[in-house]
């Protein structure tokens, strides 16, 4: 579902390396993960344990497992979502987001195209940028761990 001024989602205009039918992704997602992730939702501010986790690891795409954010790169913003300054390389794609009367750039998973969150040009060096994620978007893997699809 489309609001008015919405900006064309990025599932909608380009192809991603994993692929699922909606009620593939509906089988393979909590309905929460779904309503972000697929429907370009977004979580209430300060419900993701993942903003108050302080372990060293990685973030990773809650839709297909894809590395994108390092605990190295997570600082504390103060707005209720875990923020990170910069991803990991070749993680993430942009897109612009004209919903809500305003223009934001949007992140989503490059590999399955799954909306992460914004991006905005108030976080601390060393880029100066503060990507801000839906916890339920993501899945945390504590250093030292594997995952089977994480790179």
């Amino acid at each position: 579902m489309r609001w008015f001024g919405q900006s064309a989602k990025a599932e909608d205009q380009e192809q991603f390396e994993i692929s699922y039918t909606d009620e593939e992704w509906r089988r393979r997602l909590t309905p929460e993960q779904y309503r972000v992730l697929r429907g370009h939702g977004t979580e209430r501010a300060g419900t993701s344990p993942l903003d108050r986790e302080k372990r060293a690891g990685v973030f990773h795409c809650a839709g297909c497992e894809l590395a994108l954010f390092s605990s190295e790169a997570k600082f504390d913003s103060g707005t209720g979502w875990p923020s990170f300054y910069q991803p990991l390389e070749n993680a993430i794609g942009t897109s612009e987001d004209n919903t809500l009367f305003m223009t934001r750039t949007e992140v989503h998973c490059r590999r399955c195209g799954g909306h992460l969150g914004h991006v905005f040009e108030d976080g601390p060096p060393p880029t100066g940028l503060r990507y801000c994620m839906n916890g339920v978007a993501l899945t945390f893997v504590p250093a030292g761990e594997q995952t089977k699809a994480g790179a």
